[in-house]
């Protein structure tokens, strides 16, 4: 399986800042060393041209050329630097890959170690979010898709990040080919939702037994309200930040119960033949011993749902990029 990383860009922070830049690093060096399954790649940045699928024009002008003001700067949380540049271009770049990966290259399953950035809107960053990802990969492959094969590509956005996917679910909101799901704590940032297509909120202090029940309610209905027009690609947020040691989080959700989480979600689009890149997303946990924890297990989780791709289709476990057969996709209306 394919995970690609851009944790080379490490942020320049203030002392205590509460973004768990290093993460990163950590992560990818936890499943080079546990994982060797998983074939890990550095990222492509994003083009100027990519990110204009999802972006307006002079927000992107504006973090590229560092022209930011003070206020936004402070809604994303971070100082502009040419490093948070290209640690954004490529946080998007590998999430378009990942994708590329999982559909047109044929392997099902593949995954960024970081993205995930739901908070960003097409007219500005918000929340440690600069670019969204997974609006701009998405808008790449229903793109790339129809150039190949003349067809129209539903997307499946699985929102499963604590907060709510508010950037994500403004992007899409007019847009009847991308079905967006967001599972998130009720009380938790932001504090002013936006509307997804479905929208699942949590009590502060939920544990695993109401939460998985809640994520199996959702992904039936969601399922059901795609059955007429089915998804052929998924993104899916992992985040680690419902865990009950996340500092941000408020709910409480055991690695045993987010282990079941992705192993539900992974389940039922692999049988749906649906293939599907993941983002790390959130995760703030009051040791990133934990959170890195959390993340690693997920991407076994992920590991394991690619090995069984490859073996329903006759293929081998391998980590390349041979195409293989690819999921149906709706024709043009």
């Amino acid at each position: 399986m394919l995970a690609f990383h851009s944790d080379q860009f490490v942020l320049p922070l203030p002392p205590g800042h509460s973004f768990p830049k290093g993460k990163y690093r950590l992560l990818r060096e936890a499943v080079e060393n546990t994982l060797p399954g998983v074939r890990v790649s550095e990222a492509a940045p994003a083009s100027d041209g990519e990110l204009a699928l999802a972006h307006d024009p002079a927000w992107i002008s504006a973090v590229l050329e560092g022209t930011t003001s003070a206020a936004q700067q402070r809604e994303i949380g971070f100082p502009w630097s040419p490093r948070m540049v290209e640690r954004s271009r490529r946080s998007v770049g590998a999430t378009i890959q990942a994708a590329r990966t999982a559909l047109l290259g044929g392997e099902g399953v593949a995954a960024n170690l970081a993205g995930g950035t739901h908070h960003a809107y097409a007219h500005k960053g918000s929340g440690y979010c600069v670019f969204n990802d997974v609006a701009v990969a998405a808008r790449l492959m229903q793109a790339e898709w129809h150039r190949h094969h003349r067809q129209l590509l539903r997307v499946f956005v699985v929102d499963l990040d604590v907060h709510q996917g508010n950037g994500t679910a403004a992007i899409f909101r007019d847009d009847p080919t991308v079905f967006t799901l967001s599972l998130h704590g009720a009380k938790n940032f932001p504090f002013r939702k936006e509307a997804s297509d479905l929208d699942v909120e949590l009590p502060d202090g939920c544990t695993d037994t109401p939460y998985l029940d809640a994520l199996d309610a959702a992904m039936t209905e969601a399922w059901s309200r795609q059955a007429a027009a089915p998804p052929a690609l998924a993104f899916y947020l992992a985040g680690a930040d419902p865990h009950e040691n996340d500092r941000l989080g408020r709910l409480k959700i055991s690695s045993a119960g987010l282990a079941e989480r992705d192993r539900r979600v992974l389940r039922a689009l692999r049988e749906r033949g649906v293939p599907v890149a993941l983002s790390m997303a959130g995760g703030y946990g009051r040791d990133l011993v934990t959170t890195v924890a959390v993340q690693r297990q997920t991407l076994a989780e992920a590991l394991a749902s690619w090995q069984a791709w490859q073996a329903s289709r006759g293929r081998p476990g391998h980590a390349g990029h041979e195409a293989g057969p690819r999921p149906t996709a709706e024709s043009p209306a």
